[in-house]
């Protein structure tokens, strides 16, 4: 067990005004902390724009629309299927060729 707890790690992130605590795997503060700073980011970006016009509950679904929509957008993007695919079937027409010549 203490050698579990080492490989996780107490922190606290900043996200836009808020202090948050989180236990993380040890391998994952980066990321964490990258992702605070890009919420922190976009919400300002979307209160500068919006704030009086805007309740604050809006302004942090459009952030996290915003966020969403950008990795769906990667998803997609690393989608290799249609590669892959291609990949097969001039495997199998290459085995095809090969076959005959022998």
């Amino acid at each position: 067990m203490p050698e579990q707890n080492r490989d996780r790690l107490h922190i606290r992130l900043h996200v836009y005004d808020e202090e948050i605590e989180v236990v993380i795997d040890r391998d994952d503060e980066e990321f964490y902390r990258r992702a605070a700073k890009l919420i922190t980011e976009r919400y300002n970006a979307y209160a500068q724009a919006f704030k009086g016009r805007k309740t604050d509950h809006t302004i942090a679904l459009m952030t996290l629309i915003d966020i969403a929509l950008k990795y769906e957008k990667e998803l997609h993007g690393n989608d290799t299927v249609p590669y892959d695919n291609v990949l097969a079937r001039l495997t199998k027409e290459m085995e095809a060729v090969l076959d005959e010549r022998m």
